[in-house]
């Protein structure tokens, strides 16, 4: 029986939790902050929310650098470079003509670090594909 590869790199788990933390944040940027407002001002609470599934993405690549499954590499790079494409596009928009209320200012300073984060992701998962080998077995299976 083959076994599994060694744990992730302390720069892997440095992603993993880098996009854990953006998760959290992007929950709170987009749902907790604009429905406390909401409420706060007397207003539907999804008044000011925009909903999406990219915490959960997030979330999921994050634990995928962690448990290295066989197709980490290829949902990094995948998940990074579409990230990497509708944030640049998003920002070259906004930066076109700003508006710096403090919703554009929370989802721009986001965007940044999202976009920060899947550059890094794409640069690692290219020049150090080494980094996202995935396990021969899965935890469950090489565990004593």
């Amino acid at each position: 029986m083959p076994l599994p590869h060694a744990g992730p790199t302390a720069w892997t788990r440095f992603l993993a939790h880098f996009l854990f933390v953006l998760a959290a944040w992007t929950i709170f940027i987009k749902y907790v902050f604009p429905i406390a407002f909401a409420i706060a001002e007397g207003e539907a609470p999804t008044r000011w929310v925009y909903w999406d599934l990219w915490p959960v993405a997030h979330a999921w690549l994050g634990w995928a650098l962690l448990f290295r499954p066989p197709w980490t590499r290829k949902l990094a790079i995948g998940m990074a470079v579409t990230e990497i494409a509708i944030i640049a596009t998003l920002l070259s928009l906004f930066l076109a003509d700003p508006e710096w209320s403090i919703w554009r200012t929370n989802w721009f300073v986001n965007k940044v670090f999202v976009l920060a984060c899947f550059v890094l992701v794409l640069t690692t998962a290219l020049l150090q594909p080494e980094q996202f080998k995935g396990r021969a077995v899965s935890p469950v299976e090489g565990a004593p």
